[in-house]
């Protein structure tokens, strides 16, 4: 099966079409996994080898994966020797569980061929338009996660094998009805709930705070009234599209540019060819005599082809520029159309070409592509004037240390002037990582906070360039008390009133329990509201914990707890009702189904230990950083 995939994959037409080349390398990639006979190995598990060079793959992989998706943060983690040595070894581990699960697969008689493999590419509809597979589509995902062709075969083999494994297991895992209906009735459990609520704002209100303890809190809280560092900034903003807009381009200038590059603004010569593919020269030569002899072309690539792509299509490849066209075509020095080629002997084989038309080189006329010469002659003629600009403005910021004057009259604009700002609060119009690094790092401060230098021209996305001062700083620390006192005070009462409401809702829980509720909710001004009801969720609050940690009410009576709402009032939890999950018919189905899924995953999760636990794996010295 892979002699005759490889065969396939040097087919002429798949060499032309770039949609099915990646084909190729994907299936060739396949049949090289996990094959390495080097002393220096990572492991070997029973017996059979896991390469450096295997590992190191696994390895830069897992890197570009998390380079796309931690951005910048993870460079500092990549500068840790011990965060990288645990990246390598999750790799090897990975790799081990690969090859335990091929093992056992094989011993098993599960396998998955090189055409399952290509099938699972062709049918995955990430890698489809239109329901057809796309390969640019197909290339840009897999880039965009890190893998190269080779290496999502070997992925898509793995998950391939795996699911196999898992179905096999499946079919010997089950789920009672009754089953069922228990855990139905569990997960989707609603209880009816009433709730009385101690209002902590209104009870903060009617609490007094002496300063003493004003300053005690303060004291022991300073971390919470910590002023950030704030900055005061100028600044001259450079941008190349502004100035686009202003350039100005003469006929001239695109009539110039026109008679110069012409070959931009044509469609070369471009060749349409046929091609009928044999299995070896003595095919191919009969070929050509029933040719010769008045067959039809079309005809004999339906039926004699092996290249079955551009068979059925009776051998027609498509329109062909130079560049593109292989050299084989190029060496049969066709000129007419309806003119073949005699049998070719090439790499890929035997094969007869014919050539189908011609269509002569063409240049576009200059009123056809006046505008957008106008255009990029006005994008080239403004990136050169923002650069000069650039330079011309650096050197006046530079030789005039003590403000933004010389670099405004160099600039041929005033700065712009923010007010104090601090850095998780940068102005739009400035905040870019650049520019907000250069103003935070303390490069452009003086001593004790004065104003320091400007700037260099820092450049940012979008062909834009600013000069910053910093005007006016503030450092870092904490507020003094009498700024922070009225802050300080609303504090100290809201937690003496979170205090009393959960002492008063201790008191009021016992009364209830006892059954003397209805005089202390009344004593309190509290009562309880309309029911609730109450489900578990993905992510349960504290408050639906509580209800559900409460114990079912009995012979008609309530059970009641405490808990906190959403605003950190101290709530009471009357529970007067536990109801139990419902499904329908197909609804239970499902959830049987769901149900059976997380059995089957559980024990291919135990196979996958116990292969491990049995297995005898030996580590090579690649297994370490090199």
């Amino acid at each position: 099966m892979m002699d005759n995939l490889r065969a396939a994959a040097n087919h002429v037409v798949l060499k032309i079409i770039l949609g099915l080349i990646v084909l190729s390398f994907v299936l060739t990639g396949v049949g090289n996994y996990l094959i390495g006979g080097s002393s220096d190995y990572a492991a070997k598990v029973n017996g059979q080898e896991i390469s450096r060079a295997q590992l190191d793959d696994a390895v830069q992989n897992q890197r570009s994966r998390l380079q796309q998706q931690l951005g910048d943060q993870f460079a500092a983690l990549a500068g840790s020797d011990g965060y990288m040595q645990q990246l390598r070894q999750q790799s090897l581990n990975n790799l081990i569980d690969v090859t335990l699960l091929e093992q056992y697969s094989k011993k098993l008689g599960v396998t998955v061929s090189d055409q399952q493999i290509k099938d699972a590419i062709l049918a995955t509809p990430q890698f489809q338009t239109n329901n057809q597979f796309d390969n640019a589509k197909y290339l840009q995902t897999i880039q965009g996660m890190g893998y190269t062709a080779d290496n999502f075969a070997q992925l898509m083999k793995q998950q391939l094998v795996s699911q196999q494994l898992a179905q096999a297991y499946g079919e010997s895992d089950f789920v009672l009805p009754i089953e069922t209906k228990s855990m139905s009735e569990l997960v989707l459990q609603e209880r009816d709930v009433h709730t009385a609520t101690f209002n902590a704002s209104a009870l903060a209100a009617k609490q007094q705070a002496s300063d003493s303890e004003l300053q005690a809190f303060y004291d022991q809280n300073k971390n919470m009234f910590v002023a950030p560092e704030e900055i005061k900034v100028s600044y001259i903003e450079m941008d190349a599209a502004a100035m686009q807009a202003k350039t100005q381009v003469t006929d001239a200038d695109v009539s110039a540019y026109y008679d110069q590059h012409k070959s931009e603004f044509g469609q070369p010569e471009r060749r349409r060819y046929s091609v009928i593919v044999a299995k070896d020269q003595a095919d191919a030569q009969a070929i050509d005599a029933q040719l010769k002899a008045g067959a039809d072309f079309a005809d004999l690539a339906k039926t004699k082809s092996v290249d079955t792509l551009s068979g059925k299509k009776g051998g027609d490849l498509g329109w062909m520029e130079p560049e593109t066209t292989l050299p084989e075509f190029k060496s049969a020095n066709l000129t007419s159309k309806g003119q073949m080629s005699g049998v070719i002997k090439s790499d890929s084989g035997y094969f007869i070409l014919r050539l189908d038309d011609i269509m002569p080189e063409q240049v576009k006329p200059l009123a056809e592509v006046h505008d957008g010469i106008v255009d990029k002659l006005k994008q080239e003629k403004a990136l050169d004037a923002y650069y000069a600009l650039q330079q011309k403005v650096s050197d006046a910021a530079s030789n005039d240390n003590e403000s933004l004057a010389s670099a405004e009259q160099a600039a041929g604009t005033k700065a712009s002037h923010t007010d104090f700002f601090t850095q998780q609060n940068v102005p739009a119009a400035i905040n870019f990582k650049p520019v907000v690094q250069a103003l935070f790092d303390g490069s452009l401060i003086g001593h004790d906070g004065t104003p320091g230098s400007n700037s260099d021209v820092i450049t940012v996305d979008g062909d834009r360039a600013f000069v910053v001062r910093v005007d006016a700083h503030k450092a870092a620390g904490v507020k003094p008390f009498a700024e922070v006192k009225d802050q300080v005070t609303q504090l100290v009462k809201r937690q003496k009133a979170e205090d009393q409401s959960r002492v008063d809702a201790q008191k009021l829980l016992i009364a209830l329990k006892e059954g003397k509720g209805d005089d202390a909710l009344k004593a309190a001004g509290l009562s309880f509201g309309d029911v609730q009801k109450v489900q578990r969720t993905a992510q349960p609050s504290d408050f639906e914990q509580n209800v559900y940690a409460l114990p079912q009410p009995q012979n008609g009576k309530p059970s009641y707890g405490i808990s906190q709402d959403d605003r950190g009032n101290t709530v009471i939890i009357k529970l007067t009702a536990v109801n139990p999950g419902k499904l329908t018919d197909a609804e239970a189905a499902q959830f049987n189904q769901q149900l059976q899924q997380t059995s089957s995953n559980n024990t291919f999760d135990a196979l996958l230990a116990n292969l491990r636990h049995q297995a005898k794996v030996k580590f090579g010295s690649a297994a370490q950083n090199q």
